[in-house]
C-alpha cells in the first residue's frame, strides 16, 4: 500500500509540474491555458493528498502534513477564483479563511519557538536550519498574507477584475513552486549518494515560479493587460 501511495504521490507531482509549467507559460484564457490548468488543479490535489498520507505512515514527517494541507489550499482558492462569478463568495471561500487560519497557527507557534531557541512543535527528518528555516519563516509569512487576502474576500462579498486575476495566479503559481519545492529537496536529493542531504543547488529551480509570480503580480497589478485580455480572462 506506501508503495502505491509512493507511486500516486511522485506521478501527481511530475504531472502537476509538467501541466504547471505549460499553464504558466500559455496563452491566459487560452484552451491550452484551462486545460493544463485543470490538469495542474488535478494532479496537485493528488500529490498534496497522499503526501500527507506519506507524513501519518513515515517517522518524523508529521510537518508535512501542514504542507499538503497549505498545497490542496493554494490549488483549490485558485481555482474556484476564477470558477466562481466575479463579485459574488459561497460557503467555500468562508471555509477557505478558517482553513487559513488553522494552518497559519501551528507555522506561527514553531517559527516563534524557533526564533527564540524554545525546542520546536514538530519534529522533522530535515533539520530546521539554513534554507529549510527561511522556507518556514517564509510559509508563516504567505500564511499570513492568505488568511488576510481570504478575510477580505468573504467581508467584502466577492473579488473581481484584476485582483481577481491576480489571486488566482499568485496562487497556483505559488502551489508550482511548491511542486518544485518537493521535487528537487525532498525528492530527487534522495537519489543523491551518501546520507540524505539537500545540495544549494536544488533549490534554485523553486525560483523559477517565483519569478513567473512575481512578474504576473506586475504586469496584472500595475498595467492595463487584464483590461486588454477581460474577454479571454473571462473564460479562464
Amino acid at each position: 500500500m506506501t508503495t502505491l501511495v509512493y507511486i500516486l504521490h511522485i506521478g501527481g507531482g511530475m504531472l502537476g509540474l509538467v501541466s504547471g509549467t505549460i499553464a504558466a507559460i500559455a496563452a491566459k484564457g487560452g484552451r491550452l491555458h484551462r486545460t493544463a490548468g485543470t490538469v495542474f488543479f488535478v494532479s496537485m490535489l493528488v500529490m498534496a493528498t497522499f503526501a500527507a498520507w506519506l507524513a501519518v505512515v513515515v517517522p518524523d514527517q508529521i510537518v508535512n502534513v501542514f504542507i499538503a494541507t497549505f498545497t490542496v489550499y493554494l490549488v483549490a482558492t485558485a481555482w474556484l477564483t476564477v470558477r466562481r462569478k466575479e463579485g459574488t463568495i459561497g460557503f467555500a471561500e468562508r471555509i477557505a479563511l478558517v482553513v487559513a487560519l488553522i494552518l497559519w497557527a501551528p507555522f506561527a507557534i514553531l517559527a516563534f519557538q524557533l526564533a527564540t531557541g524554545l525546542p520546536p512543535l514538530f519534529k522533522s527528518a530535515v533539520p530546521f536550519k539554513g534554507p529549510v528555516l527561511i522556507a518556514l519563516y517564509g510559509f508563516t509569512t504567505v500564511l499570513a498574507i492568505a488568511a488576510l487576502a481570504d478575510a477580505k474576500v468573504v467581508f467584502s462579498g466577492g473579488i473581481s477584475g484584476a485582483p481577481r486575476i491576480a489571486r488566482h495566479l499568485w496562487r497556483m503559481c505559488l502551489g508550482l513552486t511548491l511542486a518544485a519545492g518537493s521535487a528537487f529537496t525532498n525528492g530527487f536529493a534522495r537519489f543523491l549518494p551518501g546520507p540524505y542531504h539537500v545540495p544549494t543547488i536544488f533549490f534554485l529551480p523553486q525560483f523559477l515560479p517565483l519569478g513567473l509570480l512575481i512578474f504576473w503580480m506586475i504586469r496584472v497589478r500595475f498595467t492595463d493587460w487584464v483590461k486588454r485580455n477581460v474577454i479571454a480572462l473571462q473564460t479562464v
